[in-house]
Protein backbone atom coordinates (compact mmCIF):
# COMPACT_ATOMS: atom_id res chain seq x y z
CA UNK A 1 0.00 0.00 0.00
CA UNK A 2 1.13 3.42 -0.93
CA UNK A 3 0.38 7.15 -0.16
CA UNK A 4 0.55 7.90 -3.89
CA UNK A 5 -2.37 10.13 -5.07
CA UNK A 6 -5.46 8.46 -6.99
CA UNK A 7 -6.33 8.11 -10.24
CA UNK A 8 -9.77 9.53 -9.73
CA UNK A 9 -8.30 12.74 -8.10
CA UNK A 10 -6.55 13.53 -11.14
CA UNK A 11 -9.35 12.97 -13.20
CA UNK A 12 -11.00 15.90 -11.42
CA UNK A 13 -8.40 17.98 -12.50
CA UNK A 14 -8.31 16.62 -16.25
CA UNK A 15 -11.79 17.37 -16.65
CA UNK A 16 -11.35 21.00 -14.74
CA UNK A 17 -8.51 21.38 -17.19
CA UNK A 18 -10.55 20.32 -20.15
CA UNK A 19 -12.82 23.34 -20.64
CA UNK A 20 -10.40 25.51 -19.25
CA UNK A 21 -7.64 25.14 -21.84
CA UNK A 22 -9.95 24.98 -24.94
CA UNK A 23 -11.64 28.09 -23.79
CA UNK A 24 -8.67 29.66 -23.26
CA UNK A 25 -6.32 29.07 -26.17
CA UNK A 26 -6.97 26.94 -28.94
CA UNK A 27 -4.88 23.64 -28.39
CA UNK A 28 -3.64 21.51 -31.45
CA UNK A 29 -2.91 18.04 -29.77
CA UNK A 30 -0.86 15.76 -31.83
CA UNK A 31 -0.43 11.85 -31.73
CA UNK A 32 -2.14 11.94 -27.99
CA UNK A 33 -3.37 7.97 -28.98
CA UNK A 34 0.63 7.15 -28.39
CA UNK A 35 0.16 7.30 -24.95
CA UNK A 36 -0.32 3.83 -23.56
CA UNK A 37 -3.74 3.31 -22.85
CA UNK A 38 -2.64 1.32 -19.43
CA UNK A 39 -0.02 0.99 -17.20
CA UNK A 40 2.46 3.23 -15.74
CA UNK A 41 3.93 5.91 -18.24
CA UNK A 42 5.69 9.06 -17.38
CA UNK A 43 5.37 12.33 -19.64
CA UNK A 44 8.71 14.02 -20.25
CA UNK A 45 7.64 17.49 -21.08
CA UNK A 46 9.40 20.62 -22.14
CA UNK A 47 8.70 23.60 -20.19
CA UNK A 48 9.22 26.96 -21.38
CA UNK A 49 6.23 28.79 -19.73
CA UNK A 50 3.59 28.29 -16.60
CA UNK A 51 0.55 26.90 -18.53
CA UNK A 52 2.46 24.05 -20.41
CA UNK A 53 1.39 21.47 -16.91
CA UNK A 54 -1.86 22.78 -16.89
CA UNK A 55 -2.28 22.54 -20.83
CA UNK A 56 -0.75 18.82 -20.99
CA UNK A 57 -3.17 18.04 -17.63
CA UNK A 58 -6.35 19.22 -19.87
CA UNK A 59 -5.29 17.55 -23.09
CA UNK A 60 -3.69 14.44 -22.28
CA UNK A 61 -6.01 11.02 -22.85
CA UNK A 62 -5.18 10.19 -19.28
CA UNK A 63 -5.05 11.37 -16.23
CA UNK A 64 -1.68 12.99 -14.98
CA UNK A 65 -0.04 13.24 -11.89
CA UNK A 66 2.69 16.20 -12.09
CA UNK A 67 5.43 16.63 -9.15
CA UNK A 68 5.52 20.47 -9.37
CA UNK A 69 7.60 22.90 -7.46
CA UNK A 70 6.69 23.45 -3.96
CA UNK A 71 6.77 26.81 -4.28
CA UNK A 72 3.44 26.48 -6.38
CA UNK A 73 1.80 25.28 -3.59
CA UNK A 74 0.97 28.47 -2.10
CA UNK A 75 -2.37 29.69 -0.63
CA UNK A 76 -5.27 28.18 -1.72
CA UNK A 77 -3.50 26.64 -4.53
CA UNK A 78 -2.25 24.32 -2.06
CA UNK A 79 -5.30 22.27 -1.44
CA UNK A 80 -6.41 22.72 -4.89
CA UNK A 81 -3.62 21.22 -6.32
CA UNK A 82 -3.38 18.13 -3.94
CA UNK A 83 -7.09 17.77 -4.14
CA UNK A 84 -6.24 17.14 -8.03
CA UNK A 85 -3.79 14.80 -7.13
CA UNK A 86 -0.70 16.70 -8.17
CA UNK A 87 2.92 16.18 -5.98
CA UNK A 88 4.67 18.85 -4.20
CA UNK A 89 8.05 18.81 -4.85
CA UNK A 90 11.00 20.33 -3.12
CA UNK A 91 13.78 20.85 -5.40
CA UNK A 92 16.71 22.03 -3.11
CA UNK A 93 16.90 18.92 -1.13
CA UNK A 94 16.35 14.91 -1.87
CA UNK A 95 12.75 14.53 -1.64
CA UNK A 96 11.59 11.32 -0.44
CA UNK A 97 8.32 12.21 0.19
CA UNK A 98 7.70 12.75 -3.42
CA UNK A 99 9.90 10.04 -4.54
CA UNK A 100 8.38 7.83 -2.88
CA UNK A 101 4.63 9.13 -3.91
CA UNK A 102 6.15 9.57 -7.82
CA UNK A 103 6.95 6.05 -7.39
CA UNK A 104 3.90 5.07 -6.41
CA UNK A 105 1.98 6.45 -9.09
CA UNK A 106 4.02 4.24 -11.31
CA UNK A 107 3.56 1.09 -9.15
CA UNK A 108 -0.23 2.00 -9.39
CA UNK A 109 -0.31 1.86 -13.07
CA UNK A 110 -0.59 5.83 -13.31
CA UNK A 111 0.87 8.26 -15.07
CA UNK A 112 3.55 10.43 -13.78
CA UNK A 113 4.27 13.86 -15.30
CA UNK A 114 7.55 15.13 -15.25
CA UNK A 115 9.15 18.42 -16.41
CA UNK A 116 12.88 17.08 -17.17
CA UNK A 117 14.45 20.32 -17.22
CA UNK A 118 13.80 20.70 -13.55
CA UNK A 119 12.64 24.51 -14.12
CA UNK A 120 11.02 26.24 -16.98
CA UNK A 121 13.97 27.36 -19.92
CA UNK A 122 14.52 27.51 -23.04
CA UNK A 123 11.86 24.33 -23.54
CA UNK A 124 14.85 22.41 -25.78
CA UNK A 125 15.72 19.32 -23.31
CA UNK A 126 18.83 20.94 -23.48
CA UNK A 127 19.82 20.50 -19.71
CA UNK A 128 18.55 17.24 -18.26
CA UNK A 129 17.93 16.53 -14.57
CA UNK A 130 18.91 12.46 -13.79
CA UNK A 131 15.70 12.36 -12.06
CA UNK A 132 13.63 11.53 -14.99
CA UNK A 133 15.63 8.28 -15.26
CA UNK A 134 15.38 7.05 -11.56
CA UNK A 135 11.09 7.13 -12.17
CA UNK A 136 11.82 5.47 -15.44
CA UNK A 137 14.12 2.98 -14.21
CA UNK A 138 12.89 2.25 -11.13
CA UNK A 139 8.98 2.00 -12.12
CA UNK A 140 9.44 0.29 -14.91
CA UNK A 141 7.65 2.75 -17.16
CA UNK A 142 8.24 3.73 -20.58
CA UNK A 143 8.74 7.37 -21.48
CA UNK A 144 6.65 9.71 -23.75
CA UNK A 145 8.04 12.58 -25.17
CA UNK A 146 6.01 15.54 -25.29
CA UNK A 147 6.74 18.87 -26.75
CA UNK A 148 4.30 22.26 -25.96
CA UNK A 149 5.20 24.58 -28.46
CA UNK A 150 3.55 28.25 -28.79
CA UNK A 151 2.96 28.93 -25.00
CA UNK A 152 5.94 31.29 -24.96
CA UNK A 153 4.38 33.65 -27.90
CA UNK A 154 5.00 36.95 -26.29
CA UNK A 155 3.25 39.03 -29.18
CA UNK A 156 -0.30 40.03 -28.94
CA UNK A 157 -0.91 39.43 -24.96
CA UNK A 158 -3.67 41.00 -23.13
CA UNK A 159 -2.46 39.21 -19.78
CA UNK A 160 0.75 39.09 -18.34
CA UNK A 161 2.28 35.87 -17.59
CA UNK A 162 -0.03 34.19 -20.36
CA UNK A 163 0.09 33.05 -24.15
CA UNK A 164 -1.97 35.53 -26.15
CA UNK A 165 -5.80 34.20 -25.40
CA UNK A 166 -7.53 32.54 -28.12
CA UNK A 167 -4.06 31.72 -29.65
CA UNK A 168 -3.37 28.17 -30.75
CA UNK A 169 -0.87 26.01 -28.67
CA UNK A 170 0.81 22.88 -30.29
CA UNK A 171 1.16 19.75 -27.81
CA UNK A 172 2.66 16.86 -29.79
CA UNK A 173 2.74 13.79 -27.80
CA UNK A 174 5.56 11.04 -29.40
CA UNK A 175 6.55 7.27 -29.48
CA UNK A 176 6.87 5.69 -26.25
CA UNK A 177 10.02 4.28 -25.60
CA UNK A 178 12.46 2.50 -22.26
CA UNK A 179 14.88 4.52 -20.89
CA UNK A 180 17.10 1.40 -19.48
CA UNK A 181 19.18 -0.86 -21.33
CA UNK A 182 17.33 -3.87 -20.04
CA UNK A 183 19.94 -5.32 -17.50
CA UNK A 184 17.73 -3.39 -14.85
CA UNK A 185 20.81 -2.09 -13.71
CA UNK A 186 20.43 1.54 -10.86
CA UNK A 187 23.70 2.12 -10.60
CA UNK A 188 24.76 5.75 -11.14
CA UNK A 189 26.61 5.12 -14.34
CA UNK A 190 23.48 3.30 -15.70
CA UNK A 191 21.49 6.64 -14.64
CA UNK A 192 23.72 8.50 -16.42
CA UNK A 193 24.07 6.10 -19.74
CA UNK A 194 19.62 6.37 -19.69
CA UNK A 195 19.65 10.16 -18.94
CA UNK A 196 21.92 10.47 -22.15
CA UNK A 197 19.34 8.28 -23.73
CA UNK A 198 16.41 10.16 -22.86
CA UNK A 199 18.21 13.43 -23.99
CA UNK A 200 18.50 12.26 -27.06
CA UNK A 201 15.16 10.85 -27.95
CA UNK A 202 13.56 13.94 -26.44
CA UNK A 203 15.59 16.52 -28.53
CA UNK A 204 15.03 14.07 -31.90
CA UNK A 205 11.09 14.49 -30.92
CA UNK A 206 11.22 18.66 -29.90
CA UNK A 207 12.84 18.69 -33.46
CA UNK A 208 10.29 16.51 -35.60
CA UNK A 209 7.80 18.22 -33.32
CA UNK A 210 8.62 21.81 -34.54
CA UNK A 211 8.85 20.38 -37.65
CA UNK A 212 5.57 19.26 -37.61
CA UNK A 213 4.23 21.66 -36.89
CA UNK A 214 6.46 24.56 -38.51
CA UNK A 215 7.07 26.11 -35.09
Amino acid sequence: MNDAPSARSAEVGRRIGVPLMYGLWRPRVLGAWKVPATGPAILAVNHSHNVDGPMVMGVAPRPTHFLIKKEAFVGPLDPFLRGIGQLKVDRTTADRTAVTRALGVLADGGVLGIFPEGTRGEGDFAALRAGLAYFAVRGRAPIVPVAVLGSSERRGRLIKGLPPLRSRIDVVFGDPFQADDGSGRRTRKALDEATARIQKQLAAHLENARRLTGR
